[in-house]
């Protein structure tokens, strides 16, 4: 037999071996048997090496860079698995590496959604901030959700949801080089976590939460984890989970849940989950809300409906419900998952029923009815409404000098009503106004456009600053709103009685030649489209030496 073949008869012989080790280690127990899991005694020796497998294109001079720490090479690792300097390893051959042999480094986590009030606690510095989406979560950081909720995403793509009401202390966030393997341990000091954990590598990697009464090892599941001052709950809905008091674990599997209790006649309890109700199908897409969302009746009296989204995780709503139906509205577009489950007379939630929906709901032009086309408002606050032609809409008035809407002079504040005044008084002038609305957080519709006109006379124009350059001199002046024109009058009296020069002008600067030694006086008034009256402004007195 070649030097290779020997090889990896030796590897297949040693790797039959670790995975005999690791199964009769990890054999499932029965929930009905009362005796603790092999993990919560001391590890084994299987337990502290991981059997890595060559990728295409790697050698173990690659796997050593990668993976080791300082301190450990190439030859120590072949040594370490009995093989020769020139043996040939190939892809598909696998590696035995110890534990404490690779590289450790932080792992940090970032927030995907916070919604409402919800604090961030530095573990470098004590100091408390308020939690934002991107946020980075390093070990020793904690958040405190108040009335907010707030979703997590862990570098290995497990996810982690906080309720309201809860604190969650992030203790150890470590990667294993880029082995794949994570050691993630969190504290839940209060409240109510939902996890989705993704499949961790068998011989190292670690997932745990713990409360102040029990521990959960996560393998790669769904869950949710209560605490309180009464004890822990745990609900698996997919996977396993070892549950307990520390040192004495059961193994809870997918469709069952475990209460912990401090008082001293309490211990672990391990009950069957109330099945996912029957929920009727909802339309693949929701083009319209409200929508109404119904399921079979069941024994139980209460159900407990949350809805996420998609991909942020974002915990949209949470509510506990009598009945049998539940209307869903006021959904922003995007898509979600809602999730209902029964409740137990405990408070226990049982499995859920999960529900993908989409929502894609559209605007339409709202219908203008007053000011009509071109009306004379006496009121510098005037009322403008509307009618709305579309479903769960929000819709505002907005005013502007000019038809383009560039550049708004107000507006009135979104809200699902069909009339509003405008957020600050209209100076006399004429205005364009039209309506917002939108649909869904996305979808935007705007109506036709109209005139109106606010009554009264406008601003007397004020001179800002005169320069003098030459023969020539160069005035500047306020401008007006809701001013179209400016008109200017020169006079060599300040009565204004014999006008030598007037002109009209659309900006708010003249140049005008003048003969030195000689005193003038100018001033302005704006002119406006509208039927308005205009007052002069105070003359100024201009003179070249």
């Amino acid at each position: 037999m070649s030097r290779a073949g020997t090889l990896r008869t030796l590897l297949a012989l040693a790797t039959s071996a670790i995975l005999w080790t690791a199964t009769t280690a990890q054999a499932e127990l029965s929930i009905t048997q009362g005796s603790g899991l092999p993990s919560a005694q001391a590890p084994s020796a299987a337990a502290q090496e991981w059997l890595y497998t060559l990728r295409p294109g790697e050698n173990y001079h690659q796997v050593a860079k990668e993976l080791l720490a300082r301190g450990y090479n190439a030859s120590r690792l072949l040594q370490f698995n009995n093989i020769e300097e020139d043996a040939l390893v190939a892809e598909g051959d696998s590696i035995r590496i110890p534990l404490h042999w690779l590289k450790r480094q932080p792992d940090a986590a970032r927030v995907t959604s916070v919604s409402g009030s919800v604090q961030l606690i530095s573990g470098a510095n004590g100091r408390k901030i308020p939690l934002t989406p991107n946020t980075l979560i390093r070990a020793g950081d904690e958040i405190i959700s108040s009335s907010g909720s707030a979703t997590v995403s862990l570098a290995d793509g497990s996810e982690v949801r906080l309720a309201p009401d809860s604190r969650l202390i992030f203790n150890r966030l470590t990667q294993y080089g880029k082995s794949g393997m994570v050691d993630t341990r969190l504290r839940l000091n209060k409240g109510e976590v939902h996890t989705r954990v993704r499949p961790v590598i068998e011989g190292g990697a670690r997932f745990e939460i713990e409360t102040p009464s029990a521990v959960a090892a996560v393998r790669g599941t769904a869950f949710a984890l209560q605490t309180s001052a009464t004890g822990s709950s745990l609900q698996v809905t997919e996977g396993v989970v070892d549950f307990g008091v520390p040192g004495k674990t059961r193994r809870i599997p997918a469709g069952y849940s475990a209460t912990v209790s401090t008082q001293p006649s309490g211990g672990l309890t391990i009950r069957r989950l109330p099945p996912a109700p029957d929920v009727n199908p909802l339309p693949a897409t929701l083009t319209q809300l409200p929508a109404t969302l119904k399921w079979a009746p069941s024994p139980a009296t209460q159900h407990r409906l949350d809805i996420f989204e998609s991909g942020s995780g974002r915990w949209v709503e949470s509510r506990e419900l009598d009945g049998s139906q539940f209307d869903i509205s006021m959904l922003d577009n995007g898509a979600y998952e809602i999730h209902l489950a029964a409740l137990t007379n405990r408070g226990t939630t049982g499995l859920p029923a999960v529900v993908p929906v989409k929502v894609d709901l559209q605007a339409k032009a709202a219908s203008l009815i007053a000011p009509d086309e071109g009306s004379l408002a006496d009121d510098d606050m005037p009322e403008f409404s509307w009618s709305l032609n579309g479903q769960n809409e929000v819709a505002r008035v907005e005013i502007a000098e000019d038809d383009s809407f560039n550049d708004l002079v107000t507006s009135s504040e979104w809200a699902p009503e069909t009339s509003a005044l405008p957020l600050r008084p209209l100076s006399p002038g004429q205005y364009y106004w039209r309506v917002v609305t939108e649909a869904g957080g996305t979808s935007v519709a705007t109506s036709e456009t109209r005139k109106v006109v606010v009554n009264g006379s406008l601003p007397p124009v004020r001179i800002i600053s005169i320069n003098y350059v030459d023969s020539q001199v160069r005035v500047f002046w306020e401008k007006v709103r809701t001013a179209q024109e400016y008109h200017l009058q020169l006079s060599e009296e300040p009565e204004f009685q014999n006008i030598i020069k007037e002109a009209t002008l659309p900006e708010t600067t003249a140049a005008l030649r003048l003969i030195p030694g000689r005193r003038y006086f100018v001033r302005l008034k704006a002119l406006s489209d509208a039927p308005l009256t205009s007052r002069w402004g105070p003359g100024r007195e201009l003179y070249l030496e």
